[in-house]
Order: structure tokens, then C-alpha cells, then sequence
């Protein structure tokens, strides 16, 4: 056991006491419009205070979050994991826009772990020296492909598998077995939703080869297989894998598979209650909190189309509470 986590986690134990719990949920819900919701929200300390709209209250909250994990450790490679999504998709946004020369508009995603004008910077120069070795790698990659075939899609392929394996190779490095699961568990959704979408559009071998992330508890040659024959095929192969449910829900909606899959992830997390001693608990609470903020956008976005209260809480996830 290490002693280099107890006071960080000592101040996470603390701020879970704010997060927010069922009763909190319902609160939201019983507001009758959606600016009654903001009201709420900034009345339980969301915001800086001034009146906001949704999206800027709950980006200050997601700022909130790192900032305070920040103030508890220097080292965030632990989270690479969460970051590595931001990165890549701020990447691919960076690469497209250099060579399609369209200015980039509000394409770009804050929290991630490398600035964005660093990414411009690298595409522009076609320089990606200043990045992690496999980004870099995957950067170019992609850049030559979307020269030569002008095709988008195949671009975000070539970064989205990148960033699937660094997700996977990060949680492998951490030597922490909730971040190595947390991985896994992504990745392996991750695939799951790549062969559902292919499978639908009827894509080929060659795509599903070149999109799917090996993983350790999906074998994604059989995958592929069952994807470029049907659904039900897929459904089939899913029920002999730690993923059976995953394809019952998906036999119901896709909407459903979308829910089992967070709380999937929530479940794993909420583990890390009792463990004061690793970097898992300030790890979990990062999750728990774009959690609360995911749902509470959820509630929000329902309160401002007038949609009714059965159907806004049919979309509602477990928080870690």
C-alpha cells in the first residue's frame, strides 16, 4: 500500500458529500421550466454565480472537476484514459481544418491534456514531433490519408483506433487494476458499438479489420465476422462473452445499450469507495462528476424542449451516490 494518496483522497471523501443523489434528481425534476432548473442548479453552487446558459454552467463544472484533481496531485497520467478522447477528437478537428482550410468553429473540446493551438500548430507545420510518439504517428497517418482519398471517415478511422489502443495501453501502464478495467471495459464497448454501426451500414470486412481495437475480452475477429453477416449473429456471438447483456439491451434499443453501457462504467467505479489508498478514488470521483454533469445536462435539455417527465427519466443514469 502507498501513503502518497491518503490526503487527496481524505479531500475527495469530502467533496462527495456535494455530489448529487437521487433526492437532488428529483428536485430538478419537480422544476417546472427549464430556467426554474437553472435557478436551482446555481442556487446548490453550479456556475460562477452570474446567469448562464447550460452549456456554459456545465462547462465551468467540468473545469471545476480538473481543477480541483489538479490540486491534488501534479500527475495526471493516471487520467490519460479520460483525456485521450478530448485529445484525439480535438486532433482530428485540427487536422481536418488544415487541410479542408475551413476555420475551425467551436469544433474543439475544452479539458483536454494538449492545448488545441498546439494541435493547429503541429497540423499547419505537418510537424507532429511535440506529440506522444503514437499520436504523432497516427496524426500523420490520418493527414496523408484524407490528402490522398479526401474521405473524412477514413481519417477519424485511423485516430479513433489510435486513441482506443492508447486508452488501452494507458490503463495496461497505470499498474492500477481500476484504470486497466475501466479501459478494457471502454474499449471493448467501444468495438461493440464500431460492428453495430457497421453491421447497419452494411460495411465491409476490410472496415470492421481496420476499426476494431483489439481487446482482451472480446475477440474481435469473430466480431467482425458475426457484424458483416447480421445482427443476429452479432447478438449471438455477444451471448457467449462477458458482453451478453450488453446485446439484450441492444435486442430492446439502441438507446437501452447506450444506458447499460454507462452504468456498466458506473458500477465499476463505484468500487472505489472504500479504497483510500491508490489513485482510484480521485479517479472515480472524475467519472462521478461527469456523471452528475451528463445527467443534469440530460434533465436540462428535457425541461427546455418540454418533453415529458416519464420520458426524461427514462434516459437518466446511476450516479455514484
Amino acid at each position: 500500500m502507498s501513503d502518497d494518496y491518503i490526503y487527496a483522497v481524505a479531500r475527495v471523501r469530502s467533496r462527495e458529500l456535494n455530489l448529487f443523489n437521487r433526492q437532488d434528481l428529483d428536485q430538478l425534476m419537480a422544476c417546472r421550466t427549464y430556467e426554474e432548473c437553472l435557478r436551482v442548479l446555481q442556487d446548490k453552487g453550479w456556475g460562477s454565480g452570474s446567469v448562464l446558459s447550460a452549456n456554459e454552467l456545465l462547462v465551468q463544472e467540468e473545469e471545476k472537476t480538473w481543477a480541483f484533481i489538479r490540486e491534488l496531485t501534479g500527475d495526471l497520467s493516471p487520467f490519460d484514459v479520460l483525456l485521450y478522447p478530448i485529445d484525439y477528437n480535438n486532433l482530428k478537428a485540427a487536422i481536418k481544418s488544415v487541410i479542408t482550410g475551413v476555420e475551425p468553429h467551436q469544433v474543439f473540446l475544452p479539458g483536454g491534456s494538449i492545448a488545441p493551438e498546439l494541435l493547429q500548430k503541429a497540423a499547419r507545420e505537418s510537424d507532429y514531433s511535440a506529440l506522444p510518439e503514437e499520436m504523432a504517428a497516427a496524426a500523420e497517418e490520418a493527414g496523408r490519408t484524407l490528402l490522398e482519398t479526401g474521405d473524412g471517415q477514413l481519417c477519424d478511422l485511423v485516430l479513433d483506433k489510435a486513441c482506443l489502443l492508447g486508452i488501452l495501453r494507458r490503463g495496461k501502464e497505470s499498474k492500477n487494476e481500476l484504470l486497466a478495467q475501466y479501459a478494457e471495459l471502454t474499449v471493448a464497448i467501444a468495438n461493440i458499438k464500431i460492428a453495430v454501426r457497421a453491421c447497419k451500414t452494411q460495411k465491409n470486412r476490410a472496415f470492421l479489420d481496420a476499426a476494431l481495437a483489439p481487446c482482451a475480452t472480446l475477440d474481435t475477429e469473430a466480431l467482425a465476422s458475426a457484424a458483416c453477416k447480421s445482427l443476429e449473429e452479432m447478438f449471438a456471438y455477444l451471448a457467449v462473452t462477458n458482453y451478453a447483456e450488453a446485446g439484450e439491451r441492444l435486442k430492446e434499443s439502441y438507446s437501452a445499450f447506450e444506458k447499460w453501457c454507462d452504468d456498466k462504467v458506473m458500477e465499476l467505479v463505484k468500487g472505489q469507495k472504500m479504497n483510500p489508498f491508490t489513485v482510484g478514488p480521485l479517479f472515480a470521483y472524475v467519472i462521478a462528476r461527469q456523471r452528475e454533469i451528463a445527467v443534469v445536462r440530460i434533465i436540462l435539455s428535457g425541461k427546455l424542449n418540454e418533453l415529458d417527465d416519464g420520458m426524461i427519466r427514462e434516459r437518466l443514469r446511476e450516479l455514484y451516490v
